[in-house]
């Protein structure tokens, strides 16, 4: 699993506006094996918070009212995401929260490939019923906090490395052509390619 590099992230957002941020999770793979970690929390635009999401994650407005707005953090993110392989578990979610909050805030967007290990999962180990992070973590005994962004993008890392494991995989092309799944991709001139789970024949 030498050639498995890739950064596995997480956005928690404050209420229905996906431009929302509250919290981020980053896990760097290198070489098959999780090298760093980075969380933060982040002051949404308007610091409104829906009691829907203050349900699933437990952030409060009082936990990020003193925190940096997220057009504070992006110069450093942005070389964690140019040129890289993201993943994300439901991935269109938080491609979908990366392009509105850089929308809202006028930033430059990275260019970057990803894939979902939401997609991977269910055409890797099939018959599991559901494949929300915690069912398939409970599954496969991954002890972890579901929706804590920095413990949900961990989750996905593992998840992709074992299914690189199982399935006699080097890489997360090579992943996804076992798979049948094509990569996503966003490019600095704001194109979006969404990732697809193509047929299997």
């Amino acid at each position: 699993m030498n050639g498995i590099s890739f950064k596995a992230i997480d956005f928690e957002t404050a209420n229905e506006n996906p431009a929302s941020v509250c919290s981020l999770g980053v896990v760097i793979v290198e070489n098959g094996k999780i090298t760093d970690k980075k969380y933060r929390l982040i002051k949404p635009p308007d610091l409104r918070f829906n009691y829907k999401n203050i349900s699933v994650h437990g952030i409060q407005p009082g936990d990020v009212e003193n925190e940096l707005e997220f057009f504070r953090y992006w110069k450093s993110l942005k070389l964690l995401f140019d040129n890289s392989v993201i993943v994300a578990h439901n991935a269109e979610f938080d491609i979908g929260v990366l392009k509105a909050v850089l929308n809202t805030y006028k930033l430059d967007y990275p260019e970057f490939s990803y894939s979902c290990s939401l997609r991977v999962a269910r055409r890797t180990w099939k018959g599991l019923g559901s494949y929300s992070l915690g069912n398939i973590g409970k599954y496969f005994g991954f002890s972890f906090l579901h929706h804590h962004a920095l413990e949900d993008a961990e989750m996905s890392a593992n998840l992709i490395l074992k299914a690189c494991k199982d399935t006699d995989s080097q890489s997360i092309k090579e992943l996804n052509s076992k798979l049948n799944i094509s990569c996503g991709f966003i490019s600095s001139d704001k194109k979006h390619i969404k990732v697809k789970s193509n047929p299997i024949k």
